[in-house]
């Protein structure tokens, strides 16, 4: 990547970003079964922003947590993970256009790692 492009993606993520208060996801390479894995998990928003346990309302740690997902997603492709998410009879698990868009980000990503074999950390 041009040092041009590094440097808008870099401004780019220092924007504030309202979470999505129908969950957040965490999305991996299962190089065994040849899959991508969305695991979607359930959260609030309080009144300052943060992610909160719907459950205990307790602020959600960034690492280490101990919720289970509320759904989990499998696909071969970037594609068919996206349209397991976002069409049919709904509910969707997003609510959000820009959590839409940087899901189809990182599942182009982690495709792309999948193919290629190399390790894939979500951003």
């Amino acid at each position: 990547m041009s040092d041009a492009i590094s440097s808008i993606d870099d401004q780019l993520s220092q924007r504030f970003i309202a979470l999505d208060p129908s969950g957040y996801f965490l999305i991996r390479v299962d190089a065994s079964a040849a899959e991508l894995v969305v695991e979607h998990y359930l959260n609030d928003v309080d009144e300052l922003g943060r992610a909160i346990d719907p459950v205990t309302g307790e602020v959600l740690a960034c690492r280490g947590g101990t919720l289970s997902p509320a759904t989990v997603y499998r696909g071969r492709t970037a594609k068919q993970l996206g349209i397991q998410l976002t069409e049919g009879q709904g509910p969707y698990p997003l609510s959000k256009l820009d959590h839409a868009l940087y899901l189809g980000r990182e599942l182009q990503r982690a495709e792309s790692c999948l193919l290629s074999g190399t390790p894939y950390v979500q951003d």
